[in-house]
């Protein structure tokens, strides 16, 4: 068999209809919309559109529940657009397209209202065929795909087992979670042992590891950090863990020894919106890892992804060629805090 090469996304496909708002009203009062478009939105398109307009020159697919509706067309269309192969894209007419309505205040701050849609109904046997000769399956967001977020007997849940399949038919296996309140263990813990890569924020991994990584002073230090992907890593995580934060982000590589790195500094005026950051973090560590980069170039990259879309008001129109985003990545000063300044872990004196 030939090499393996490029990216299988599956999982949340929705649409995104993006409000920019004057500010967030208190209850009963009114906030006035300013500008509002609607863009794609979900772990899977978020990731695959932000790479292929990166032109990373990478074969990309996706694998996902759509309805038979307006907003399942215009998937459709971005994804023929982006040149995404949408073979395992399936469609159904007994609901709607999974949908969000995104309030972005000025500050960049966003609050999400979402209805799941036809994402509730992807399940096993929508991967059934999914025989490619893609190198890594990314999966998101857990947490929000009901039918795979369900028990099973075996594999502790649907999603765990997916991810099982899905690596011993050759793949390495991703993983993103959504931000929400609740507990996370039950429906995320089971799938740590099938991964080869994990990307999640830092509430996500507190949820997770119960390690405080954020408090009413600030960000917790990275060798706190340290502490929770080691534990990650540790639950059967393969390859590489990465918890960002919009401060920075700690990697680590099975037993070597992790790094921080300090997010690039934007000025709250720079910040247009920061819907779909995560995702194009995300994307940049993928695409790094697919290549072999370094886990300091790694983060630098994913970094830079997500800092090009902090300057659009949907997930994607910040992004820029790959060759464009390095060469301003190469003059770009790496700190966001002046308290990084004189602050370093012991892993990075190393």
């Amino acid at each position: 068999m030939a090499q393996r090469n490029g990216i299988l996304g599956a999982g949340s496909m929705l649409v995104d209809h993006v409000q920019r708002i004057s500010h967030w009203p208190e209850q009963g009062w009114l906030a006035e919309i300013t500008h509002s478009e609607k863009c794609s939105g979900g772990a899977a398109l978020n990731v695959l559109f932000t790479l292929a307009r990166m032109q990373v020159h990478l074969p990309l697919a996706g694998v996902g529940m759509i309805g038979e509706d307006s907003d399942g067309e215009y998937i459709l269309q971005l994804l023929d657009e982006h040149r995404v192969d949408r073979q395992f894209v399936q469609r159904t007419h007994t609901v709607t397209t999974a949908m969000t309505q995104v309030m972005t205040t000025p500050d960049g701050q966003r609050t999400f209202f979402h209805a799941r849609g036809a994402n509730a109904q992807l399940d096993l046997s929508h991967f059934s065929a999914v025989e490619t000769a893609h190198r890594i399956f990314h999966l998101g967001y857990l947490l929000l795909l009901d039918s795979l977020d369900q028990h099973d007997e075996q594999y502790g849940t649907r999603s765990a087992r997916l991810l099982a399949d899905m690596q011993q038919r050759g793949y390495l296996t991703s993983l993103d979670l959504v931000s929400r309140a609740g507990e996370y263990r039950p429906l995320v813990m089971p799938a740590l042992r099938w991964l080869d890569y994990l990307v999640i924020n830092e509430l996500e991994a507190q949820s997770l590891t119960g390690i405080p990584l954020r408090h009413k002073q600030g960000l917790a230090e990275p060798d706190v950090f340290a502490q929770a992907a080691q534990w990650l890593i540790e639950q059967g995580v393969r390859q590489r863990v990465v918890i960002h934060a919009p401060e920075g982000a700690w990697g680590q590589e099975g037993k070597q020894m992790g790094i921080w790195q300090p997010a690039w500094c934007l000025t709250p005026e720079e910040i247009v919106g920061s819907v779909g950051a995560g995702d194009a973090f995300c994307a940049g560590v993928l695409y790094a890892s697919h290549e072999g980069w370094s886990m300091r170039e790694t983060l630098k990259l994913a970094h830079t992804c997500a800092c090009f879309n902090l300057h659009a008001a949907n997930a994607l129109d910040g992004t820029r060629p790959l060759a464009e985003m390095q060469r301003w990545m190469d003059q770009a000063i790496c700190v966001s805090r002046a308290a990084e300044a004189g602050r370093m872990t012991s892993a990075e004196k190393t």
